[in-house]
């Protein structure tokens, strides 16, 4: 049986050689840029020295994960990094399923068309450049903001970049804003594959269009919404550095400092401890990897749909 099975891939693959070429580049760049690498994790169990290198510095076990647990940078940067995941997730993730609902319904395809221009428009401006468009709208003496704020009450308005407070609110609207029309374009591509006879059976049967939107079109979109709601989860502790980075100052840093910007301090600015920021990467990592088998196993006991 072995045989027969080795001798009929052998034959598959001779078929099809083409297909198994293009396979080629993908998997050896995979095998080159993401396995062989995992072998400078062992980083994260050693005290790293560039002169005794990845194999030659010492092993220290679990000291390294220890020393984070036990800063007081560990609960501060934990919390930060789940609040923000968590708001950017309930704000932005059901925004673009309604939005794609909404423009599915639109009648006019010019209007159609312009909207969704406009809306997709702001995914492909650089981080550097939004969070400078941002700074520039805010700015409390010559940005639009001051502008509108002093005309309405005849006085400056704070600076929103020195309110610790606004900080979380700045990030993930301002991300809500610029991703809403990209991240409905799989919505908008999965309510293209709804047959018309059904929504005309649900005309017949005296359906408004709400109710055909709330019944046929929804859930439709549901099975893929789900799928990405399960890979929201497992990036749930990956804020974007960038971003962070950019919007980030002294007043603020109670609560923009995430496990993305401490990482970089402590692996490249401050003392420039490899060992300990490779630790901090790797248990992110491994959460986000429990997150998301978890969120999937609660959702295939749910429902038929998971990634696995």
């Amino acid at each position: 049986m072995q045989k027969k099975a080795s001798h009929g891939t052998v034959r598959r693959v001779k078929r099809h050689w083409q297909l198994y070429l293009f396979l080629l580049l993908p998997v050896v760049y995979f095998i080159i840029f993401r396995y062989i690498p995992l072998s400078g994790l062992q980083i994260a169990f050693r005290k790293y020295t560039p002169r005794g290198g990845i194999w030659g510095s010492s092993w220290v076990g679990l000291k390294n994960f220890n020393k984070f647990f036990q800063s007081y940078q560990f609960e501060r940067v934990i919390s930060n990094t789940l609040r923000i995941s968590f708001y950017s997730l309930f704000a932005g993730f059901p925004l673009p399923i309604i939005f794609a609902l909404a423009l599915n319904s639109m009648l006019n395809e010019r209007y159609k068309k312009t909207i969704q221009l406009v809306t997709y428009a702001p995914y492909f401006i650089s981080t550097t450049v939004m969070v400078g468009m941002l700074m520039a709208i805010l700015n409390p003496r010559t940005g639009l903001y001051a502008t509108v704020y002093s005309g309405l009450f005849h006085t400056y308005p704070s600076d929103l970049f020195a309110n610790v407070n606004a900080f979380p609110h700045l990030y993930v609207w301002s991300g809500v804003w610029q991703g809403l029309g990209w991240d409905s374009i799989i919505y908008i591509a999965a309510l293209s594959s709804v047959p018309m006879e059904l929504h005309d059976a649900a005309q017949i049967d005296g359906a408004s269009r709400f109710q055909r939107v709330l019944y046929v079109d929804f859930p439709t979109i549901l099975p893929t919404a789900s799928i990405l709601l399960i890979l929201s989860f497992g990036s749930i502790m990956d804020v974007g550095f960038e971003k962070v980075f950019l919007m980030q100052n002294k007043i603020n840093l109670r609560l923009s400092e995430t496990i993305s910007t401490y990482v970089y301090k402590v692996g490249l600015t401050s003392g420039s401890d490899y060992s300990l920021s490779t630790a901090i990467g790797l248990f992110n990592s491994v959460v986000n990897l429990i997150l998301l088998v978890s969120v999937n196993t609660i959702t295939k006991k749910l429902s038929d749909t998971s990634l696995f």
